[in-house]
């Protein structure tokens, strides 16, 4: 069973560790089984690729590498700044929100 994360596709996040640290980007995509995310421009590897009918060259390719959730936060929609995220009960939906816990607000 996987958990639930902080992070979720098309969050604008922070880097907090790593080569990458202090970089910004959106995220792509979520892995909840290894806990990874993959961040637009961020972690950069390079890639060697044969060539192939999409691409009849091959050759090196930059491309992103996954990011550890926990060197990962979410930058707040309405102020640009990075924040906590916590979980509180919705009244009018009965579902769990994710909520900034700088301002209070919730989050999507």
């Amino acid at each position: 069973m996987s958990t639930k994360l902080h992070i979720k596709k098309g969050d604008s996040v922070k880097v907090l560790a790593g080569d990458s640290k202090g970089q910004e980007g959106k995220v792509l995509s979520v892995d909840k089984v290894k806990n990874r995310a993959f961040v637009e421009g961020v972690n950069l590897v390079s890639k060697h690729t044969k060539p192939s009918a999409q691409n009849s060259n091959g050759g090196i390719v930059k491309q992103e590498a996954s990011v550890h959730v926990s060197n990962l936060m979410l930058i707040e929609p309405g102020t640009g700044k990075p924040t906590r995220v916590g979980r509180k009960l919705d009244e009018k939906t009965n579902k769990l929100s994710r909520y900034s816990k700088k301002s209070g607000e919730l989050i999507k």
